[in-house]
């Protein structure tokens, strides 16, 4: 499979790396606008979390995410346009009061909107 930086589409891998950048700063302002309004969040326990809801608990400190380091990171396109970037992570990260270093695969769905990447939903599962 291709790695963004050798094939990527113009910005995807810009765009990914926002809102990585944005969620290490606990930056939910950037984050809301990188995000689209109906964006979810799989948790690695099942949970689908809304935006909104993603974003305050954030604000509140129950999301605090201390490094993201990116260890490998694919992208496929699907028939119907939409562009997955799987990303394996090392996740320094405390939620709900609990520090850990989370060994994370986010695979996040992205529709290129206006010449802008905006991520439609984030699945992350254990690696």
């Amino acid at each position: 499979m291709p790695t963004p930086d050798a094939t990527a589409p113009t910005g995807l891998r810009e765009a990914h790396r926002a809102y990585l950048d944005a969620m290490t700063e606990g930056d939910t302002t950037t984050l809301d606008g990188l995000l689209a309004q109906d964006f979810t969040l799989t948790h690695m326990t099942g949970y689908v979390q809304p935006k909104a809801e993603w974003l305050a608990q954030m604000r509140q400190g129950r999301f605090v995410y201390h490094s993201i380091e990116e260890k490998d990171t694919t992208f496929d396109i699907d028939d119907d346009g939409t562009t997955r970037l799987t990303a394996r992570t090392l996740t320094d990260a405390t939620v709900y009061g609990t520090r850990a270093n989370w060994r994370l695969r986010l695979a996040t769905d992205y529709a290129h909107h206006d010449d802008v990447w905006v991520a439609q939903r984030t699945v992350a599962t254990t690696w």
